[in-house]
């Protein structure tokens, strides 16, 4: 039995993978499947600011990958977009302001569609849940998990698209977040009604630290996949 740390990597199955977008761009990805078990669900993860550092080995997305196959049964599916450089390798493409990245996201799609892998839930960080927002509403998906939204490119025109929807809508905002804080998510996530917006106490914008990880993954599997929640401290 080993002690889980922010270095810890559980048993799963890793594949490389290179997604082809519909304007024919190749992208960077992996899969990490669980080693025994079948997959509950699969987690579509979208990155922070690629202009900013963010990629697909950003920490929060490569700890999920690490960890949730082996202690909760889940896939993770993450992938570089366009124009975006990680360990893993180079996107083919120019960063598109989140508008381009549209068809990354429906390539990554139609991979997991292709794939069959069960139920599609979006886990956006930052940048990426600006592209959770504006285009996941109307895809085959579970719902989107929001790691501190600002709100920047996306806004009240694209939240109320998910009204109705029948798709989760959760955004975990961190009480130090400069972008934007608990009493504003609250706020302007109020024109969706079915949102559950849950503010994070201690937590600032990049979720630095083991306790942020370790609150992030929980809640994440609280949404996916409750008879795993809470996660063992142990493997």
């Amino acid at each position: 039995m080993i002690e889980i740390t922010s270095s810890t990597e559980l048993p799963s199955n890793r594949e490389p993978l290179t997604l082809i977008t519909s304007d024919n761009l190749k992208l960077v990805a992996e899969l990490a499947t669980p080693f025994q078990n079948k997959a509950k669900a699969v987690l579509l993860t979208l990155h922070p600011l690629p202009t900013g550092g963010g990629f697909m080995d950003s920490h929060i997305l490569r700890k999920a990958a690490n960890r949730l196959p082996a202690l909760a049964d889940l896939s993770v599916l993450r992938f570089n977009t366009r124009g975006t450089t990680s360990p893993q390798g180079t996107s083919e493409g120019s960063f598109g302001e989140g508008i381009a990245e549209k068809r990354d996201l429906e390539a990554a799609l139609e991979f997991l569609r292709s794939r069959g892998l069960g139920p599609i839930w979006l886990v956006g960080w930052s940048f990426g849940t600006e592209l959770a927002i504006k285009y996941g509403f109307d895809n085959d998906i579970a719902g989107a998990i929001l790691l501190s939204p600002p709100l920047h490119r996306s806004g009240e025109q694209d939240l109320v698209k998910w009204i109705g929807s029948g798709k989760k809508l959760i955004a975990l905002i961190p009480e130090h977040d400069e972008y934007l804080a608990p009493a504003a998510a609250l706020e302007r996530f109020a024109v969706v009604p079915e949102a559950e917006v849950i503010a994070v106490d201690g937590a600032k914008h990049l979720w630095v630290g083991e306790p942020a990880t370790k609150r992030v993954l929980n809640e994440i599997v609280r949404a996916v996949n409750p008879p795993k929640y809470p996660l063992p401290d142990t493997f």
